[in-house]
């Protein structure tokens, strides 16, 4: 494969500098005495994550600033790696626990690279992204790339221009720009390739997040193995880890507050106010990835109450680590690029014209004119289109006609956009879990821990679509589309129905959730619109399949955790 050469020097580069950050910091968090792999994964997620914000606000005061900064960060992180593993101090046993996650992103991140490029089209490889598995799709997976050179060249210098069709800087959340700013001076091209391969690394980031979530949830090795096969090959963790819009990016954040939420971590860490700060910094990096983390953060937050009010000490902490890290950004909208409001009365307003209301004065006008029937017709239609709404029924029967005629492609196709749009057809086979469980309610043989995981996942996910459903203008320009939500939502239904089905059907749930995988994987593995002048290559072929091969040999064998403490020091 001629991208070969190009691919994998670039994969192995990002995905090392991407992880240093990560591993330091989990490495000296065990060394403290942290011994909860869960907790390891946060910690690990939020300093990749404050290292790409600090690495943001460093170029724009001085590229040459900048540039010091991504040296020292991996200057650093390789010192206080060898620092905290120096004389034994970390436990063997917990360094193999956190190994498999690492392991698991790095294999995922890898499959998904040649996968997409399973037919070549490395040279163009945004426009690649944005047909290979749906689409074709539009220009949103290069606005962080966009800006990205704008700051690594100009810094704060003169106003950063707007991305075509009038986007400001500050209208999208600069996490994903920060990430490439960090390792943009060790290596990059022109074609796009290096950042296409480091979007992807840093969408995949939502497989630390799920493993943090069903370990601390004390899930069974085989259910475990399940659910992270199945999410890897899902249409969303395909689709949307492709095509590097940084929407999937924010989703492993929220996972890894899920699982110090969700899970029975959460009935000590509430009372620490370490870890208040640390489910805020989770929250805090989901918003500056993406504005639409909100819907995963408020089910989290409403769960997490339910379950037992933090303390006081707890939510202060919470809310320093919070404006500590939003703060900066919010000036920056208000101020240098103002007013960085367009999705938002977008969404919230149903607004896709470009005009000089403010936010709320542009949501009161949509109301007053949509009327009372106008809104209630509006909020039902968001709720259809989490279901699949009329569109699913016209592009299933489309799927059926196309299969029908001898016409595999369009059938394909119609079923990738279905699942592209709607929430519930997302899920695929697996949207059936829920009626399964409900067969075998009264299994006497039901795992309580699994069945009991489940429905915490489906609370967080109903109260998640509640306030998306409601929060959405939901006019035909505002409605809740899969991808203008956060999309913690389809992971966690995916997460409660492997596990509601192994809780109450084990034996039939190992080969029903098999089956869903192997159809999903099916449905995205061919290229009906490959780029013109490519060909399927078999070294990108058998790359994708040893990476896929080595997932599961990981995920199938990885043990438990050797400590499931629930505590950040001892």
């Amino acid at each position: 494969m001629s991208d070969g050469g190009a691919l994998l020097p670039a994969l192995f580069g990002h995905m090392v500098l991407t992880a240093l950050p990560m591993v330091a910091a989990a490495l000296a968090a065990a060394r403290s005495g942290v011994r909860s792999v869960p907790i390891l994964i946060a910690i690990g997620l939020v300093a990749g994550g404050v290292v790409a914000v600090l690495a943001f606000w460093a170029y724009y005061a001085d590229p040459v600033l900048g540039e010091a900064f991504g040296f020292l960060v991996v200057l650093g992180a390789v010192a206080l790696a060898a620092a905290s593993l120096r004389g034994g101090a970390v436990d063997p046993g917990l360094l193999r626990a956190l190994a498999v996650p690492l392991a698991l992103w790095a294999l995922g991140s890898a499959f998904l690279v040649f996968l997409g490029f399973a037919h070549g089209g490395a040279d163009t490889a945004l426009a690649t992204a944005g047909s290979r598995f749906s689409g074709p799709l539009p220009s949103d997976n290069d606005i962080p790339r966009f800006y990205a050179e704008w700051f690594f060249h100009n810094g704060h210098a003169g106003d950063a221009p707007l991305y075509p069709a009038d986007w400001l800087s500050s209208d999208r959340p600069p996490l994903q720009v920060g990430y490439v700013l960090s390792q943009r001076t060790f290596g990059w091209d022109d074609t796009g390739l290096h950042y296409q391969v480091l979007g992807v690394l840093l969408q995949q980031l939502w497989i630390l997040g799920a493993w943090a979530l069903l370990l601390a949830a004390r899930l069974g090795r085989l259910t475990r193995a399940l659910a992270i096969v199945t999410l890897l090959v899902s249409d969303v963790a395909i689709v949307n880890g492709f095509y590097v819009w940084p929407k999937l990016l924010p989703a492993a954040f929220l996972l890894a507050a899920a699982a110090l939420i969700l899970t029975p971590l959460w009935s000590s860490l509430r009372r620490d106010p370490r870890a208040g700060a640390l489910v805020a910094a989770l929250f805090a990096l989901a918003m500056l990835g993406h504005g639409s983390s909100v819907f995963g953060i408020v089910p989290l937050a409403l769960v997490a109450a339910y379950r037992g009010l933090p303390s006081l000490r707890w939510v202060g902490a919470a809310l320093l680590a919070a404006v500590v890290l939003i703060a900066p950004w919010s000036a920056y909208q208000s101020y240098v690029d103002p007013p960085a409001s367009r999705l938002t009365k977008w969404m919230l307003a149903g607004v896709t014209e470009i005009d000089d209301r403010s936010t709320t004065r542009a949501i009161a006008d949509s109301y007053r004119e949509a009327g009372v029937g106008g809104m209630l017709d509006n909020k039902a239609q968001n709720f259809a289109t989490m279901v699949g709404g009329e569109p699913a029924w016209e592009l299933g029967e489309r799927a059926l006609s196309a299969v029908g005629d001898g016409k595999p492609e369009e059938a394909v196709g119609a079923v990738r956009s279905m699942s592209f749009f709607g929430l519930l057809p997302s899920l695929g086979l697996l949207a059936l879990a829920p009626l399964a469980m409900a067969v075998g309610f009264r299994r006497r043989g039901r795992d309580p821990a699994q069945w009991r995981f489940a429905l915490t996942c489906f609370a967080a996910v109903l109260v998640g679509c509640l306030a998306w459903g409601l929060l959405l203008f939901g006019n035909e320009v505002s409605r809740t589309s899969l991808h203008v939500g956060s999309l913690a939502l389809p992971i966690l239904a995916l997460c409660g129905c492997v596990a509601g089905l192994r809780a109450v059907l084990p034996r039939f749930a190992v080969y029903y959730v098999t089956l869903a995988a192997a159809l999903s994987l099916a449905l995205y593995a061919p290229s009906f619109e490959p780029p013109p002048g490519t060909a399927w290559s078999a070294l990108a072929i058998m790359l994708a399949s040893l990476s896929l091969t080595g997932f599961l040999a990981v995920a199938f064998r990885a043990g438990d955790a050797v400590e499931d403490g629930s505590t950040l020091a001892r």
